[in-house]
């Protein structure tokens, strides 16, 4: 892939994934102003009572729509998060370690983190959405807990990375303007 198709994947999947995220931030907010818990406060409860709970206060049709519209809009946002991420870690590769060698691929290996994370975030998901539709067991909401805190440590990895490939497009521009 060249680098100029790199940055333009880097660039729509990242606008893509911000655009997405500002949806299910406002339908977010907003169930959470209306029933007490919004989808993001499933994310932090490892006991069926606490999913259970959730659950009860989105009993009304209303809230329950904007639940399950989140959950599942989330799967939208899973691939471009992951991919947006993806791309950021290879343009920092291709800034800072460009040659072959170690680093280069150790940050092609750490370019796999946000992908991973994304299907953390499907098994989350799905754990999540069966568990307020179907049946809560503590192992469930353990397991589902545990894939959250899998996804948020790759989605941080992968975060910090594409600041680093954001950081590797001033450091080769001054690098080509000092050539110049």
């Amino acid at each position: 892939m060249s680098i100029k198709t790199l940055y333009a994947r880097w660039a729509w999947t990242t606008l893509a994934a911000v655009a997405v995220f500002a949806v299910l931030a406002y339908i977010d907010l907003k169930l959470k102003a209306e029933s007490g818990f919004g989808t993001v406060d499933l994310q932090k409860v490892s006991t069926a009572a606490g999913v259970r709970a959730i659950a009860a206060a989105w009993t009304p049709a209303r809230h329950a729509l904007m639940a399950g519209f989140n959950l599942g809009f989330d799967y939208l946002f899973m691939p471009l998060y992951g991919f947006a991420f993806f791309y950021g870690t290879l343009a920092a590769r291709h800034a800072f370690a460009s040659y072959p060698g170690t680093m280069h691929r150790l940050m092609t290996l750490i370019a796999a983190v946000p992908l991973a994370g994304a299907l953390f975030d499907c098994v989350e998901n799905a754990l999540e959405t069966y568990m307020v539709v179907a049946q809560s067991t503590d192992q469930l909401a353990q397991i589902a807990y545990a894939a959250t805190t899998a996804k948020m440590a790759c989605f941080y990895a992968g975060f910090f990375m594409s600041l680093i490939g954001l950081l590797g497009l001033f450091v080769r521009r001054k690098k080509a303007e000092a050539q110049a």
